[in-house]
C-alpha cells in the first residue's frame, strides 16, 4: 500500500479514495490527478488487499480494475455492494465491451471508465460519484432525523396512554385525550415537511378539506373518514426524504430528478407505516398518486386495487391542483376544474367518486377554499378542525 498524501496536508477536501489497480503506472497516474485536486488518496494493487483496507478506514469512493491477476474486480465491487452501500465503486477497465460495464452497473457499480482515459473524463466521473454519495447521506439524514421526530412523538403517545390509563376512568374523555395526542403527532410531522418545503401547509389544509368534504358527501364511517383526512394531511410527507436540490430545482426535472422524486410515496408510506393509528393512512400516502386505469405510480395500481381514501384524495387533489397558482399558469376557474376531473373520469379517476364530487354545488366549494384562506384568528389548526371531528 502506498500513502497518497499524508493527512497534515489535506486542506481542499476530506474525501478519502482507494484506488484499486494491479499496474503500478496506472495507479500513479490516477493518485496524481487525484492528488492534484485535493483529495486524499490511498492505493491497493490487488483485490486481496483492497478489502480489508474497505473495511477498515472510511472511504467515499472507490476505483477499482475490472481485471487483475487473481481476484477480479467484480468482488471487489460485490463486497463494498454488500458491507459499503454508501460508498459509490467506479469500475475502470481496458476491456472495451459495453456488456461488460452493464453487467457491473447491474452488480452495483456507480459507473465505469474505459482504458485509456483523459484526465478530465476522471475528474468528471469522481465528482459525479462523489455528488451522488453526498445526496445519499443527505436523504438518509432526513430519514434519521424524520424517525427521531416519530419516535419522540410516539414515546409521548405511549406515555400519554399509560397516563390515561392510571389516571382516567372515564373513557370518554380517555378517548378524546388520545385523540389530542394523536393530532399533536399529525402537527408536528406537517411541521416537519413545512420546513422542508414551505408551499406544502396551504396545499395541505385545503386538500384535506376537499377531500374531507367528499367523504361527507359519500356518507363514509366516521372512522374511516377520520383516517382518510389524516392521508391526505400527510399524503407529501416523503418529500422530506428526498433532497432539496430536486425538491426545490425551479426548472424541469431530468428524468433520473424525476424517478428521486417519484420515491416519495413509498418513502413517506415507510414513515408512517409503523406509527399504529397512521397504519391504514399510510395506505393512502403510497397510493395517492396512483391512476383509476393503472397509469399511475408507483405500483400501477387500477381501479378498486387503490385505496378508497386514495381514490377520493386524488380527486380533490386535482381539484386544487387546477385553481390554485403555479408558477406556469394562474389558476384557473371552479367551473373548468370541474370540467377537467369529469373529462379524466374513469382514466385518472374514479368514477362513482368524480360523481359525487360534482353533486356538491360550486357554491359550497368557494365557501369552503374561502374559509381556508381567512386568517382569523382562533380557528382551529388543520389537524384538530379536518382530522377530529368526524362532521367535517
Amino acid at each position: 500500500m502506498h500513502l497518497g498524501q499524508d493527512l497534515g496536508s489535506v486542506s481542499v477536501r476530506s474525501e478519502r479514495i482507494l484506488v484499486v489497480d494491479d499496474e503500478e503506472a496506472v495507479r500513479q497516474t490516477i493518485v496524481a490527478a487525484l492528488q492534484s485536486v485535493g483529495y486524499f488518496v490511498e492505493e491497493a494493487s490487488s483485490v486481496e488487499a483492497a478489502i480489508p483496507m474497505l473495511d477498515a478506514t472510511g472511504y467515499s469512493l472507490v476505483l477499482t480494475d475490472l481485471l487483475m491477476p487473481g481476484t477480479n474486480g467484480t468482488v471487489l465491487l460485490e463486497h463494498a455492494h454488500k458491507h459499503h452501500r454508501q460508498v459509490p465503486v467506479v469500475m475502470v477497465t481496458g476491456v472495451h465491451d459495453i456488456s461488460v460495464a452493464l453487467d457491473a452497473i447491474r452488480m452495483g457499480a456507480y459507473d465505469y471508465l474505459p482504458k485509456p482515459f483523459q484526465r478530465e473524463q476522471l475528474l468528471a466521473i469522481v465528482a459525479r460519484a462523489m455528488e451522488k454519495r453526498r445526496l445519499e447521506l443527505e436523504n438518509l439524514s432526513y430519514k434519521n432525523e424524520l424517525e427521531s421526530l416519530v419516535k419522540a412523538r410516539t414515546d409521548l403517545l405511549d406515555n400519554a396512554m399509560a397516563d390515561l390509563k392510571r389516571a382516567l376512568s372515564d373513557r370518554e374523555r380517555a378517548m378524546s385525550e388520545l385523540e389530542r395526542s394523536y393530532d399533536i403527532t399529525l402537527e408536528a410531522l406537517g411541521n416537519a415537511l413545512d420546513l422542508k418545503d414551505a408551499e406544502t401547509e396551504g396545499h395541505s389544509k385545503r386538500v384535506t378539506a376537499f377531500t374531507m368534504a367528499i367523504a361527507h358527501a359519500m356518507d363514509l364511517p366516521d372512522e374511516r373518514r377520520k383516517v382518510i383526512g389524516r392521508g391526505a394531511f400527510l399524503h407529501d410527507i416523503g418529500k422530506m426524504a428526498i433532497p432539496d436540490a430536486i425538491l426545490r430545482k425551479p426548472g424541469r426535472l431530468t428524468p433520473e430528478e424525476q424517478a428521486v422524486m417519484r420515491e416519495h410515496c413509498w418513502l413517506g408510506y415507510q414513515m408512517l407505516r409503523r406509527i399504529p393509528f397512521l397504519h391504514e393512512a399510510a395506505e393512502i400516502v403510497y397510493s395517492h398518486q396512483e391512476h383509476f386505469d393503472g397509469s399511475g405510480y408507483p405500483r400501477g395500481l387500477h381501479g378498486d386495487q387503490i385505496n378508497l381514501g386514495a381514490r377520493v384524495f386524488s380527486v380533490a387533489d386535482a381539484f386544487d391542483a387546477i385553481t390554485s397558482d403555479r408558477p406556469y399558469r394562474a389558476a384557473q376557474s371552479m367551473s373548468s376544474a370541474r370540467r377537467e376531473i369529469e373529462r379524466h373520469a374513469g382514466t385518472q379517476f374514479d368514477p362513482k367518486i368524480v360523481s359525487i364530487f360534482l353533486s356538491i354545488s360550486e357554491e359550497f366549494w368557494v365557501k369552503l377554499r374561502n374559509q381556508i384562506s381567512d386568517p382569523a384568528p382562533k380557528r382551529p389548526s388543520p389537524a384538530r378542525r379536518f382530522l377530529s371531528r368526524s362532521n367535517s
